[in-house]
């Protein structure tokens, strides 16, 4: 077996974990597959050098996204509420290694959604050593900060997740009777249903992409239950599907993706929901068979 070869294949027993740490860090899919070409180019053009293979490469993906996560810092002008994540999606019914891989067991949608609202180093900080058990020692280099000002950094991060990030329900059980009665008091047009189902204090927040018309942040429940309305027209085409490993709704028209629906479900009832209406993204993505 050539060097070459044999640094491919080590090189893609580290793709979960480096796709994982990109997707964490830029909540888009395709981004997170650039990022991690970009670390293979250039350990190809440093192989010699590497000692740590594993540590080396989280380090170079860090490095990307993080010069990724500043680009949007300088181009964008205000934080838009709106935005929501590419999703990971797999079917209910069997195991999909991939996504398992790329999401592990902390990363649902409304924790992707506040790590969205993070600025870079905070961003960098909560997810190195949060998620993946970097010491701050090793993450302080990149952030060119003392691993005391990184620890802070990890810090302010934790608070506003335990802030704005609720806590779903574990059960699979629970996450799919609550999202099943929503599909249902929606299907009926029963805006009473809809209101038991949904908790007082609910978010809906639809990502519409260039269609900003689609885009909107509801708050409250009540004030869901009576958007809800308009999902009966599409009603027979959406299906149950697992979005960032919790239950969730893809709705496909005509062999064409119209909608990601992402529910979180704190005890028993729907807290958040995230749309994806974008049809620039929806084309790109992955749908489970």
């Amino acid at each position: 077996m050539s060097g070459g070869t044999l640094l491919a294949e080590r090189f893609e027993e580290q793709r979960p974990r480096l796709r994982a740490v990109a997707y964490r860090m830029l909540g888009s899919l395709g981004e997170a597959e650039d990022a991690v070409q970009e670390a293979w180019l250039r350990l190809d053009r440093h192989a010699e050098e590497v000692e740590n293979l594993g540590g080396w490469l989280t380090t170079v993906v860090s490095r990307v996204c993080l010069n990724e996560l500043r680009s949007r810092d300088r181009r964008r002008e205000e934080e838009l509420d709106t935005q929501v994540p590419d999703p990971v999606l797999a079917a209910p019914e069997r195991d999909d290694p991939e996504a398992a891989a790329l999401l592990g067991d902390r990363v649902g949608m409304a924790l992707q959604v506040v790590l969205g609202t993070l600025g870079p180093a905070e961003r960098l900080a909560f997810v190195l050593h949060d998620l993946f058990a970097v010491p701050f020692e090793e993450i302080a280099p990149l952030l060119e900060k003392s691993p005391a000002a990184v620890r802070q950094s990890a810090s302010r991060a934790r608070r506003r997740v335990k802030e704005r990030a609720p806590v779903p329900d574990r059960d699979p059980v629970a996450q799919r009777g609550a999202v099943e009665a929503f599909l249902s008091a929606a299907r009926e047009g029963d805006f009473e249903g809809l209101v038991r189902v949904l908790a007082p204090d609910a978010v809906l927040r639809s990502d519409g992409g260039a269609l900003v018309e689609l885009s909107r942040v509801l708050r409250g429940g009540a004030a869901i239950a009576s958007s809800a309305a308009g999902f009966r027209a599409l009603a027979p085409y959406a299906r149950l599907v697992l979005v960032n490993g919790a239950y969730g709704v893809l709705t496909v028209v005509d062999g064409r993706p119209v909608s990601v629906m992402a529910f979180t479900v704190v005890e028993g009832r729907v807290a958040q929901i995230d749309v994806l209406g974008d049809p620039e993204r929806l084309a790109a993505l992955a749908l489970p068979s």
